[in-house]
């Protein structure tokens, strides 16, 4: 029987909310996950039935380190590590703890919210909040720079065979390995540049979001370097958020995929160059505070670990 995976190959919805957790020290874990995984169950059975339009759901990842404390099974998913710093030239990908990751989503903002109360009512006793991210969809799934986010994305049955793995880890098919970084954007870096100058960093143009033919996009461009090859995909969820007020405006970036290898490759490209070097120009602009790598099982693991 087919694995009754979360719902990673959803599309991008217009509110999010993106929860990392860490558990305390010297502190017992197992009963409160065990009721943890419950509420997971729950949370999503009931928005089927109560808000069966708003597409809402909540996709629960766990750290390699989590997997360990938790005595879940062994062997472990075959990519699943703690996610080791990428350190380029000028730029760094960072690596930071966290042992569970929440993607709530839904049309409205009531339904998120209510998931992440749930959820924090269960994990408060025993673990900490380290990161807590309010997205929102920005006029035709734009980011905060202005371009559209996403456009590379696979889309129908080639969501799930690029989110999700196979028969190559049997004991995990169905599940899905999650990489998350919160960037912060120097929007008024950004905005002192032209229009074709913000187009040549994404390898874009700005209006229409049609990709630039290889003769005119640049080598060092966003999209030269993030696409690694039609044979190597990932589901992103990227959403904005921030506060106008105080520049503190960023991109939550999530990435979905069937082998954490494939993310690996792309933010090589990024942050050391290809060649190396010739690092993404988008970091000029786009600093990487977080970074985290989860493994998310499927609801039918996820219902063995709640007994």
């Amino acid at each position: 029987m087919k694995p009754d995976s979360q719902n990673v190959t959803d599309y991008t919805n217009n509110n999010t909310i993106f929860m990392v957790w860490s558990f305390k020290d010297d502190v017992e874990v197992k009963d409160t996950f065990s009721q943890l995984c419950k509420l997971i169950i729950n949370l999503n059975n009931s928005a089927n039935i109560r808000f069966p339009v708003s597409r809402a759901s909540c996709v629960m990842g766990i750290g390699h380190d989590a997997w360990l404390r938790l005595e879940l099974p062994t062997p472990l998913p075959k990519e699943l590590t703690n996610f080791a710093p990428i350190v380029g030239s000028k730029h760094t990908a960072v690596s930071t703890k966290g042992d569970l990751h929440f993607h709530i989503r839904a049309d409205t903002t009531s339904i998120c919210y209510d998931m992440a109360s749930a959820i924090t009512d269960v994990l408060s006793p025993v673990a900490i909040s380290t990161v807590e991210i309010h997205g929102f969809r920005y006029w035709d799934s734009r980011s905060i720079l202005g371009f559209v986010d996403g456009t590379e994305n696979p889309h129908g049955q080639d969501r799930e065979f690029f989110s999700l793995v196979a028969d190559e880890d049997p004991a995990y098919e169905g599940g899905s390995y999650l990489f998350t970084q919160k960037y912060i954007h120097d929007l008024t870096a950004w905005k002192g540049l032209s229009t074709e100058q913000q187009e040549k960093v994404i390898g874009r143009y700005k209006a229409n979001d049609i990709e630039m033919s290889d003769e005119v996009k640049p080598s060092n461009s966003h999209i030269a370097l993030a696409n690694v090859g039609d044979d190597l995909k990932i589901v992103r969820d990227n959403m904005p958020f921030g506060n106008m007020s105080t520049n503190e405006m960023g991109t939550y970036f999530i990435a979905y995929a069937s082998t954490f290898s494939t993310v690996q490759t792309m933010l090589a490209n990024m942050f050391i160059g290809s060649p190396e070097g010739n690092y993404d120009r988008i970091l000029d602009f786009s600093t990487a505070k977080t970074g985290s790598l989860f493994f998310v099982p499927t609801f039918n693991m996820i219902d063995d670990f709640s007994d």
